[in-house]
């Protein structure tokens, strides 16, 4: 393998190209060296800080509301054996794979900084089960964003025990069984180690990142459905012209009305109706500049807070070798990351809305002027009606999907932690809003598609007719009613493919 193809972590900062690549396919990661002293001088002074008779939280003390409790030192190792026991109460569906790939990197990353006072056999374990592809099944619901993840970070850790069950290209082995197999010995935990791998902002993180790089596939999907829409009702190109938006000054505005006026270059459906007596088009033409423009700037605010985020030191307390201190804080809890998967969420709910309404006007004769439903034979057919049904139904279900999580705090651990994030559902639920949006995207490639047919023997522009061309491959022209489904689902592929994506994803930061 290319060192090149290898992940150096503990060098640098993470960037967020290199987030999406761990989310994306299975990859091989590499500890820094530089890296190691700073992890060795924080676990010497750890064992120091156990062997002393004053109160180090998590270390020679009990958790949360028993931190007043003191831990005999014979206990101490059991202490951190028992805090990932205790603590694994997670319930719900497992994680996929590339959340809990993605958690792992995160959480390595995070030890590798030297403030955690966890020791090198430790970091070395958890790199080998990246490399190895051994994946711990992770209930996905129990933390509340504060401490930390604590229920899913120990279900992640129970692999250091030798416990819980491992995904191993699918399938699901004993943790002993699958470690045994590739020659694995679990370290033994020393003073503090266990509540380093369970304090963090670990899986919040991974699922709101998850969430933007869906995301964003669906927003690059919806600019292009959205230029193919323009075309298919013969909409104007106006409202790109640069100097609009310059008026309006928001940088994400200019960048998206400049992809707009890419795509629609050279259309022959344009040039036919340029001196047409219609003034003005439906908002969700007209208006897609401003929408899609703020979503993307909410985008990439929302980035760099998770990229912030995933390169931070999030567990508790926090070792400090310079000065000899252990101190204790709140670096646990997500509220960032709370309020970025909130924003995303309303991100999503307005492309998927505004995506629904384009589809709306393309099967409404007396807007598109196309036939009935986008059938050539209407009656006898329902063409495209239905599919813009099951569009608005899933508008309806992100709309409820987008409440913020942030503001729902609720007390936990005897109210010693009474005000959490919640970010780690907010951000969970992302995934479902951009499965939804994905869908409507998908359904409005379909009627646009169908629409541009319509409009024969005009042309679309060149980049759009490649995109249509990429439809067609697996979907024809609907000349009567067929099951739409199937064509949803190649549709729902289409949107995913890079003769789509690659026409808006210079936009996107993850991509640069």
């Amino acid at each position: 393998m290319a060192e090149s193809d290898v992940l150096k972590l503990g060098a640098r900062p993470l960037r967020l190209s290199e987030l999406r690549r761990v989310y994306e396919s299975p990859l091989t990661v590499a500890i820094a060296p530089e890296a190691l002293a700073g992890v060795r001088a924080a676990h010497l002074l750890t064992a120091r800080l156990a062997a002393a008779e004053a109160p180090a939280y998590g270390i020679n003390t009990g958790f949360g509301a028993l931190a007043n409790t003191r831990i005999a030192p014979a206990q101490r190792a059991l202490l951190q054996r028992n805090i990932i026991l205790s603590h694994s109460a997670g319930v719900g569906p497992l994680l996929g794979d590339p959340i809990v790939r993605l958690t792992l990197v995160l959480k390595l990353a995070s030890l590798l900084q030297g403030f955690s006072g966890v020791s090198e056999a430790l970091v070395r374990f958890l790199e080998r089960l990246i490399n190895q592809g051994l994946l711990p099944c992770v209930p996905a619901q129990g933390s509340v964003g504060a401490s930390g993840d604590l229920a899913p970070l120990a279900h992640l850790s129970l692999a250091v025990l030798g416990l819980g069950n491992l995904r191993r290209h699918g399938e699901v082995l004993s943790a002993a069984e699958a470690l045994a197999q590739e020659g694995l010995t679990p370290p033994v935990l020393g003073p503090k180690e266990g509540l380093a791998l369970l304090n963090g902002t670990q899986v919040s993180t991974a699922l709101a990142l998850a969430g933007l790089f869906e995301l964003e596939r669906v927003f690059a999907a919806a600019v292009v459905t959205g230029a193919l829409s323009v075309d298919a009702m013969q909409g104007s190109d106006a409202p790109f012209d640069p100097r609009i938006q310059h008026l309006r000054g928001h940088d994400g505005q200019a960048r998206v009305a400049r992809v707009y006026r890419e795509l629609l270059a050279g259309s022959e459906i344009r040039e036919s109706h340029r001196t047409c007596s219609r003034v003005q088009d439906p908002y969700s033409l007209r208006c897609q500049p401003q929408v899609m423009g703020a979503c993307l700037d909410l985008m990439l605010q929302q980035a760099a807070t998770l990229t912030t985020e995933a390169n931070a030191v999030t567990d508790n307390p926090l070792v400090f070798t310079d000065s000899g201190e252990v101190l204790s804080g709140g670096n646990f809890h997500a509220e960032p990351v709370a309020f970025a998967a909130d924003t995303l969420a309303l991100a999503c709910a307005e492309i998927g809305s505004i995506a629904e309404r384009r589809v709306a006007l393309l099967i409404d004769p007396k807007m598109s002027g196309l036939p009935p439903f986008l059938t050539p034979d209407s009656g006898v057919n329902s063409g495209f009606m239905l599919a813009q049904v099951t569009a608005a139904a899933l508008v309806a279900e992100n709309r409820m999907l987008c409440h913020p999580a942030s503001v729902d705090s609720i007390p936990t651990s005897a109210n010693q932690e009474d005000h959490v994030s919640m970010a780690t559902h907010g951000a969970r639920r992302l995934l479902d809003m951009t499965a939804n949006a994905l869908n409507i995207v998908a359904i409005e490639l379909l009627a646009a598609c169908q629409g541009i047919d319509l409009r024969a023997p005009n042309k679309t522009s060149a980049k759009l007719g490649a995109v249509h061309a990429a439809l067609r491959l697996k979907v024809p022209f609907a000349a009567s009613d067929r099951l739409l489904a199937l064509d949803m689902e190649e549709a729902a592929s289409t949107v995913r493919r890079t003769e789509v994506q690659s026409q808006a994803s210079s936009l996107l930061p993850s991509y640069r």
